[in-house]
């Protein structure tokens, strides 16, 4: 099955904007560009047969160029990372089995996260679309309750039913718990991981649905498929002993850079 990786990446944040060039600080005191960080984690996943920047923006460009990358400029009316890999795959006519979405703000995303992603997709043919979920640690949870009394919005949570199928993403934490019935060592929450596989088909259709309620509401691009009624699989992915988190708000930026001293 051959593999790509695209990264889409804009500048133009409503909650952070210029997100992709925001700098960490890494343990040794360097910094890196969250779009360096999310490149080198592409270039670790084994068994993928190329990784590119997917960017409208010059700025993005000339900075992911300059650390080596390759990069498919897209249109400036690519509304998510979705429709963003479709254009970049059309624009460079890529041949391909199989394309990874690895979001431009998930850094922390070990390589085994879209190696069983890739190897769930092999092994469930009814699955258009594969994305990971990790189960919620105390850590997690209390980052996502934190950020909905705050008022942000911060993760997604997933819910699937027993074939591992999604039912729902949410922004909210999901499914609702009682606060004094939290589970310490098996919370029922899934966060999902922001990277996805997709079949080509699935890809080049996505572009032709209308925007759903459910997608403007949540301000989740993978509702669409949902709602067009393609079967996403969320595959669950174990940490492993590593706190994920993705870069949604300048608070994370501290939030991650605390993690990056623990690798």
């Amino acid at each position: 099955m051959k593999t790509v990786i695209l990264i889409p990446a804009r500048y133009a944040s409503t909650r952070y904007p210029g997100k992709p060039l925001a700098e960490l600080t890494l343990p040794d005191g360097s910094r890196k560009s969250l779009i360096r960080m999310s490149w080198e984690a592409a270039k670790q996943v084994k068994g993928v047969d190329g990784v590119y920047v997917a960017t409208d923006d010059d700025r993005i460009r000339e900075a992911a160029e300059a650390f080596g990358a390759k990069v498919i400029m897209t249109s400036e009316s690519c509304e998510n990372g979705t429709a963003r890999c479709a254009d970049a795959l059309a624009r460079a006519n890529i041949d391909a089995d199989l394309i990874v979405n690895l979001q431009g703000d998930a850094p922390l995303t070990p390589a085994w996260f879209v190696e069983d992603l890739i190897a769930a997709m092999k092994a469930d043919p009814e699955a258009q679309v594969a994305t990971p979920v990790l189960q919620c640690d105390s850590l997690t949870y209390s980052h996502f309750t934190e950020d909905r009394k705050a008022g942000r919005v911060g993760g997604t949570t997933a819910v699937f039913n027993a074939k591992g199928h999604a039912l729902y993403f949410s922004k909210e934490v999901l499914p609702y718990i009682d606060a004094d019935k939290v589970p310490d060592n098996n919370i029922p929450v899934y966060h999902h991981v922001g990277v996805y596989a997709y079949r080509p088909g699935a890809l080049a259709a996505y572009t032709n649905w209308p925007v759903s309620e459910l997608e403007t509401l949540e301000g989740l691009e993978q509702l669409r498929f949902l709602v067009n009624d393609t079967k996403v699989r969320c595959v669950i992915v174990q940490g492993k002993g590593r706190v994920f988190w993705e870069l949604n708000n300048p608070e994370d930026v501290p939030r991650i850079e605390s993690v990056l001293k623990d690798l």
